[in-house]
């Protein structure tokens, strides 16, 4: 009798559903590891992004519309900066689950102290962000801000594993927190950079330096001949502590403007994954600030 029930049992529980990861949708690889982050083995991950991808300029293909259409959530930079696909892949996957207004619709940007908002913004200003600086994923306050956010919204999802998400982001905190004390001991504090676009203002508040110009006279606008020249007397004047480039765009204007001045181009990673040792978030910043303080 023991037996049987024993067997019944066991039964039982092998024919019992397991509980289903959560499908997570991130456009960019530093969102997509957040999500592993917090998630672990209770999140499947999606990214649609390359790190070597310039997320001004990505295309909507049909493997991110189908991506979205089993999405249960849909987690994005915010600020504009996927503009050019994100409508698209939201409006295609016909998944009501991600739409805007919805628990499965995630606005990384919602979590942010963000800068830059500009009331007013035309094409003569370049391909200014009027809701702000998007590229605060150089903030570590930001990141965990987002972070949190990320582990509410798992929550929400997937109930029976709230306790789980939220320890996880608490850990994910404190670890952040532990590297934060060696990136300031950089002392970058007072330090000036020509940058080649508008990617390193979170990052400079957050550690003191200045950004006191930039290769491209206005966001997206590539720099005339002119331009480089009048650039060239600046820094001959200042003498700033580096050029910052990215490995996406503006290394071959950085390299002319270095070797007429003589100050050191300093290429950093644009997202995790975008150079060798920078498979998650922390480590990306490890990198980013032991490049600039070299």
């Amino acid at each position: 009798m023991l037996r049987n029930f024993v067997t019944l049992f066991v039964l039982l529980m092998l024919a019992a559903p397991a509980q289903a990861a959560v499908k997570v949708v991130a456009t960019l690889p530093w969102i997509g590891n957040l999500a592993r982050e917090v998630g672990w083995d209770k999140v499947i991950v999606t990214t649609l992004v390359k790190p070597s991808q310039d997320p001004h300029t990505v295309e909507a293909k049909p493997s991110m519309i189908i991506a979205g259409r089993k999405a249960d959530i849909f987690m994005y930079n915010g600020l504009d900066l996927e503009i050019g696909y994100l409508p698209l892949i939201l409006e295609s996957a016909k998944n009501p689950a991600i739409m805007p207004g919805t628990s499965g619709n995630f606005d990384c940007s919602k979590f942010v102290r963000v800068i830059e908002k500009h009331t007013h913004a035309d094409r003569s200003m370049g391909d200014l962000h009027h809701l702000g600086n998007p590229h605060y994923h150089y903030s570590a306050s930001n990141i965990v801000n987002v972070a949190e956010g990320i582990s509410g919204a798992l929550a929400a999802k997937d109930p029976a594993n709230a306790a789980f998400y939220r320890n996880n982001y608490k850990n994910f905190a404190s670890r952040v927190a532990a590297h934060e004390k060696k990136w300031r001991s950089a002392n970058l504090a007072g330090k000036r950079y020509i940058a080649h676009h508008k990617m390193f203002e979170y990052m400079a508040l957050d550690y003191d330096f200045f950004i006191v110009a930039y290769i491209e006279p206005k966001p997206g606008i590539p720099p005339s001949a002119a331009y480089l020249e009048s650039l060239i007397e600046l820094m001959n004047i200042i003498k700033p502590d580096g050029i910052l480039v990215t490995g996406l765009s503006g290394q071959k204007e950085a390299e002319f403007l270095s070797q007429k001045t003589g100050v050191k181009v300093k290429t950093l990673p644009a997202d995790t994954g975008a150079m060798p040792g920078t498979d998650d978030w922390i480590s990306f910043m490890d990198t980013v600030i032991n490049k600039l303080k070299q």
